[in-house]
C-alpha cells in the first residue's frame, strides 16, 4: 500500500508503553515492535537502541516521531474514514469517525477491561477500536498470514466494519438477539456479524483503490492471508487440535476469504447482507 507522505487520523489516541503510569518497553516487546517496523520501511535500531534512562523519560511511544507502524496505521485510518464519509453521504447519512486507541499489554475500554490476549475489538459503548500492535507480529509468525503491511490494513479495516455496523443500527439489532438466544444459536448469528465486518472491509478496499489509487499489486493476496489465518476452523484446530463448528463465532477461513473478496469485487454494500445469506443458516 502507497502510504509514506499522506494524511493521518487525528482520531488515534496512544496509550503505548502507559502502564500503571509507567513506560512497558524494551525487551521481548521491544523486539516484536522492531520486527514489525522492519517489514513496514522503518529503521528498527531506532527501537533497540533507547536505552533504560532514554525509555523512562517517555510517557509513550506517542514520543517517537519516527514511529512508522503508527504512522502506516494512522494513513490507514484515515482513509477509511474519507471512504465511509463518502459512502455514507450517497445513502444520505452521517458518518462519524470512531477513535482508534493503540495500547500495549493492557489497557481500559468501554465495554471493560483491554488486553493484548483478546486481539484487536470494537467497542461500540465508546465507538473505538482497540488495538495491540504486537498482533501484527502474532499475525505472521503465529497464525502465518502473508509477511506485508496490507493484512494489518485489513485488520483495522474489519474493525472499522464493526463501527460501521453500530452506525447503522446493524449492533443493537444483533444484541436485542441475544438475550433470546441460546449460545449455540447466537454464535451463528456471531458469525454472520463478523463476516459482514470483512464484507464492509473488503467495500472499503475497493474504494480505496478506485478513489485513491493506493494499492499495490499483491495487497488484496495479503489480506486474503490475513483473513484464512484467523478463521475459527485454523484457530480451532490449532489450539485445540480439532474442529467444533458449534463453537464458531468469527466464521472459517474460507468464509472470511470469501465476504472480504465479494466486498472488495463488488463494492456495493447491498450485497452484504450476511444475515439473510441461505449458504450461512
Amino acid at each position: 500500500m502507497q502510504w509514506r507522505g499522506r494524511r493521518e487520523s487525528g482520531n488515534i489516541e496512544d496509550r503505548r508503553g502507559i502502564t500503571g503510569g509507567h513506560v512497558a518497553f524494551g525487551g521481548i516487546g521491544g523486539l516484536i515492535i522492531a520486527a514489525i517496523v522492519y517489514f513496514l520501511g522503518g529503521n528498527p535500531n531506532q527501537v533497540l537502541q533507547q536505552s533504560p534512562s532514554d525509555q523512562s523519560t517517555q510517557n509513550s511511544y506517542a514520543d517517537n516521531t519516527n514511529d512508522t507502524l503508527k504512522d502506516y496505521v494512522g494513513v490507514v485510518l484515515a482513509d477509511t474514514e474519507d471512504i465511509w464519509d463518502s459512502l455514507f453521504n450517497s445513502m444520505h447519512k452521517q458518518y462519524t469517525d470512531p477513535k482508534l486507541v493503540l495500547f500495549s499489554g493492557e489497557t481500559q475500554a468501554g465495554c471493560g477491561y483491554a488486553s493484548a490476549a483478546t486481539g484487536p475489538f470494537y467497542c461500540p459503548t465508546d465507538q473505538k477500536v482497540y488495538i495491540d500492535l504486537s498482533f501484527f507480529n502474532e499475525l505472521t509468525n503465529r497464525f502465518g498470514a502473508s509477511n506485508g503491511d496490507f493484512a494489518m490494513a485489513y485488520v483495522v479495516a474489519h474493525e472499522v466494519g464493526h463501527h460501521v455496523q453500530n452506525l447503522l443500527g446493524i449492533t443493537d439489532q444483533v444484541d436485542a438477539m441475544h438475550a433470546k438466544m441460546s449460545n449455540e444459536a447466537y454464535n451463528k448469528i456471531s458469525v454472520k456479524l463478523e463476516l459482514q465486518a470483512d464484507f464492509f472491509a473488503g467495500v472499503w478496499a475497493h474504494y480505496d483503490q478506485k478513489m485513491k489509487h493506493v494499492l499495490d499489486a499483491g495487497d488484496i493476496d495479503e489480506a486474503l492471508s490475513a483473513a484464512n489465518a484467523v478463521g475459527d476452523d485454523r484457530l480451532q484446530k490449532e489450539t485445540q487440535g480439532r474442529v467444533m463448528p458449534d463453537a464458531f463465532t468469527h466464521g472459517t477461513s474460507a468464509q472470511r476469504m470469501y465476504w472480504f473478496k465479494k466486498g472488495y469485487t463488488t463494492g456495493d454494500i447491498s450485497q452484504g447482507d450476511t444475515f439473510n445469506d441461505a449458504s450461512l443458516n
